[in-house]
């Protein structure tokens, strides 16, 4: 019913409000937790989206659905339709009685412990350390391949990879143009506005990302981009060697000379002249491309087009987004500078304990101090905050034993009344146990051993009903094989034979 499914979606919506406000009730004291939290909030936020559009969608209904309904409530009987709609859902659970009932109340509320799941977990690289840091070797390794540009370190390049002007460990304007140059820019932007989305799940990022694009499309129409600006300079007509016309653009001194090609200025006019005939000027000249005609006809050497205008301006986005997402994350930079610097002290074996330190922090410090207030206590009471599986003398196992077993893996099973194992160990056993077979027994499966690896009772069914139909074809019928002939020879099957004896035809 609709007014069912508008009751269903409040409620939820309830649902959701409460679940983010238990979590943001508390704020956790780990790095890691707390951008699980936020990411949890994210993704209840977008469940609110998405259940408000559909509610919304059902106000808005076309098709007088909801006004039908409501006449059908109320110009009869109510409690017919009540009655009605209870019988529909008996049959229901009558026709599914192993059917189990989820708790709605529980899908939102925050678990904590064991139960509690790690968003982050595979999100971050070990050098990221849950978004701490930044990881730019993949992005250093793409500028030491770039033509024309400095050997840096490491080191080096965390201090100048947001600066693109020569000299900076940026590269030539000419140099910039490059399909392995324009490769290099988009690589870094998306590492770094995915670490930002990852970093930072509840700020309005795409609000963010607009507006510095509109920052962008102001300042270039202005001519204010950084590195990208024209050159405004008085332009004379000049005779190369081999008889063209190249147009030449004069600086501010009275004898300087400025190659549009080249993007070179040169100290007088005879130097420019010797220019033309080198190699470089006229690769240069060929990289601008097809030329705009000039307001006397003639076609100036070194006229930028609109198709490689438009080219630089999409390098010069890039490097103005990278710009702009750095001094955003000004603190994560320092922090991976001086990370980086620290690390270089360290051994590989030192980095590698790092790590996994890093990785099991919250969880060894809530053992050591478990372990440190039972050595006060003095008492034989076992604490076991992780909730870690006992072994043999009724401790808990060490977490590393439990984190290579995988029992922090929930494997559940609806044969077995949904019964969840952990580890893919005790998943895999439990196929042979009898809990297991009993169960497809019940179902009416007698071959269990071709149902491996199945927990789900639908399929099941389905892949037996198969099996069924797959014996039945191969099934054949001994009576349509035994021929039997009757005293006038007529000849058939010996099931229609005996039929007809008893019938006391023949």
């Amino acid at each position: 019913m609709l007014f069912e499914d508008q009751r269903y979606l409040h409620e939820d919506l309830e649902r959701l409000e409460q679940g983010i406000a238990d979590r943001m009730g508390e704020e956790p004291k780990h790095i890691r937790d707390r951008l699980n939290r936020d990411h949890e909030v994210s993704q209840l936020l977008d469940q609110i989206q998405k259940q408000s559009a559909d509610l919304l969608s059902l106000y808005q209904e076309k098709n007088d659905v909801r006004s039908k309904e409501l006449l059908k409530i109320s110009a009869g009987d109510p409690f017919e339709e009540f009655y009605r709609q209870i019988s529909g859902i008996r049959e229901h659970h009558l026709r599914y009685p192993n059917e189990q009932a989820e708790n709605s109340e529980q899908w939102y509320k925050p678990r904590k412990g064991e139960d509690h799941p790690y968003i982050v977990e595979n999100m971050f690289s070990g050098e990221e350390a849950y978004g701490r840091f930044f990881d730019l070797l993949i992005s250093h390794e793409s500028y030491l391949n770039l033509p024309n540009v400095r050997r840096l370190a490491y080191m080096q390049y965390l201090d100048v990879f947001d600066n693109f002007q020569p000299g900076y460990g940026g590269v030539k304007r000419a140099d910039k143009l490059t399909e392995q140059y324009f490769r290099y820019l988009k690589e870094l932007q998306e590492y770094l506005e995915s670490f930002m989305r990852r970093t930072r799940p509840l700020e309005n990022l795409e609000k963010v990302f607009t507006g510095w694009d509109k920052e962008f499309d102001t300042a270039w129409e202005t001519d204010e981009v950084e590195g990208w600006k024209r050159t405004k300079v008085a332009t004379t007509t000049t005779t190369s060697a081999t008889g063209g016309t190249t147009t030449t653009k004069k600086l501010s001194t009275e004898d300087a000379v400025w190659c549009e090609a080249c993007e070179k200025e040169f100290k007088n006019e005879n130097v420019y002249k010797g220019h033309l005939n080198g190699r470089k000027h006229i690769k240069a000249a060929e990289v601008l491309g097809a030329v705009q005609p000039s307001t006397n006809g003639t076609k100036p050497d070194g006229a930028v087009t609109v198709a490689f205008r438009l080219k630089e301006r999409a390098v010069a986005q890039m490097e103005y987004r990278i710009k702009k997402l750095t001094s955003a994350m000004s603190t994560e930079r320092d922090d991976t500078r001086v990370n980086v610097e620290r690390r270089q002290g360290m051994t590989e074996r030192e980095r590698a304990q790092e790590l996994e330190n890093l990785f099991n922090s919250t969880s060894n410090q809530q053992v050591q101090e478990a372990e440190e207030e039972d050595d006060e206590n003095g008492d034989d009471k076992i604490y076991n905050p992780l909730k870690l599986p006992l072994a043999w003398d009724g401790k808990p196992i060490p977490f590393w034993l439990y984190r290579l077993h995988g029992l922090g893996q929930e494997f559940p099973c609806e044969i077995c009344g949904n019964f969840v194992y952990r580890g893919r160990r005790a998943f895999d056993k439990h196929f042979n146990e009898t809990n297991h077979i009993m169960n497809l027994k019940r179902l009416g499966i007698t071959n269990t051993h071709l149902f491996r690896d199945i927990t789900s009772i639908e399929e099941a069914m389905k892949l037996w009903d198969k099996i069924q139909r797959d014996q039945r074809k191969g099934t054949v019928d001994d009576g349509s094989i035994v021929q039997m002939e009757d005293a006038e020879g007529n000849v058939m099957p010996e099931k229609v034979y005996l039929d007809l004896q008893k019938q006391g035809l023949l």
